[in-house]
């Protein structure tokens, strides 16, 4: 039975998260000690106590959720869980991607929880509000949208952002040029086209600024190979070299999230569990509609901590 570990992206936060593992285990406590320092900030009492909308904040959501992420790894190794023995690759779903890399030790806590706040600040800084979009198009192939997307741009941006399998896909741009795809997916098929409540076109060519920031910020940290290889989301191939990781992190703030490649990846690799850990169960979903035959275990309670670990023993 091979496992792999995968870390949910944004979208799947909610006030409260976490806290229950930091109250129970001493480890998950100082993951939440560590990004508070490392960001000036008490972002644990924003997570536990503020409000969604705040939390929300793309600046503020991506570290968050790295960190309650990291809380339920910290507390798995503190119960026996060894990484590198137990787990043949780990994945994450867009920012989740940085979680996965901190959980393998790529990145030291502190420095994964910068560079999301970077990452963060910069795709909301890409972009004027209101000049981008997204939207999901449900029960559409891929094929269908990529050609709707071409038809629309008309000279702007607007292309697959994400594909998160089970005839969801997500696409981003120029307001008006999403807008125009919306309407042609309807046309071709679509069972519905749903305007996304983001703050920015998030995984698109708009996003370049941010790209070229990440490039900067990512060249200034230390970087080790992962324990365990990560599969990366622009590629869908499993990854080692420290710099690989990086230049693949700077192609996804622009590139497509390839979720319903990566959960069938593991699924022809011999990939039988996915266990889902951190926030919430969006992952364990898609995976479901995916792949009925990957088991999936989401992580985010103590009670889930002990049920993996015998699982995993």
């Amino acid at each position: 039975m091979a496992v792999a570990f995968t870390f949910p992206g944004q979208g799947s936060q909610t006030v409260g998260m976490g806290r229950e593992l930091a109250e129970a285990f001493p480890e998950s406590r100082a993951v939440f000690d560590e990004v508070d320092e490392a960001l000036g900030q008490k972002l644990s009492t924003l997570i536990w106590e503020g409000s969604q909308d705040e939390l929300t904040l793309t600046a503020n959501a991506q570290p968050a959720l790295m960190a309650v992420s990291l809380a339920a790894i910290r507390a798995l190794e503190a119960g026996g869980l060894d990484l590198a023995e137990k787990v043949k690759f780990v994945a994450g779903h867009s920012l989740g991607e940085y979680s996965a890399l901190a959980a393998a030790r790529t990145f030291s806590i502190a420095d994964t929880a910068r560079l999301l706040r970077i990452r963060g600040t910069a795709m909301q800084e890409a972009v004027p509000a209101g000049k981008g979009a997204m939207a999901a198009i449900i029960g559409l192939e891929e094929d269908a949208v990529d050609a709707a997307c071409r038809e629309a741009a008309q000279g702007e941006v607007c292309q697959v952002a994400n594909d998160n399998g089970g005839g969801q896909l997500v696409i981003s741009g120029d307001k008006p040029a999403v807008e125009r795809a919306m309407e042609l997916c309807k046309t071709a098929g679509a069972k519905r086209a749903l305007s996304l409540p983001v703050s920015a076109p998030f995984h698109s060519a708009l996003m370049a600024p941010a790209a070229e920031r990440m490039r900067e910020a990512l060249a200034e940290v230390r970087k080790n190979r992962p324990l365990v290889p990560v599969v990366a989301n622009v590629v869908v191939t499993p990854i080692s070299d420290p710099d690989e990781i990086a230049q693949r992190l700077v192609e996804q703030v622009t590139g497509r999230v390839r979720w319903r490649e990566t959960v069938d990846w593991f699924a022809q690799n011999g990939v039988t569990t996915l266990y889902e850990i951190g926030a919430g169960k969006v992952l364990s979903g898609l995976a479901k509609r995916i792949n009925r035959d990957v088991e999936t275990v989401a992580v985010n309670t103590p009670a889930d901590v002990e049920t993996a670990l015998a699982a995993l023993a």
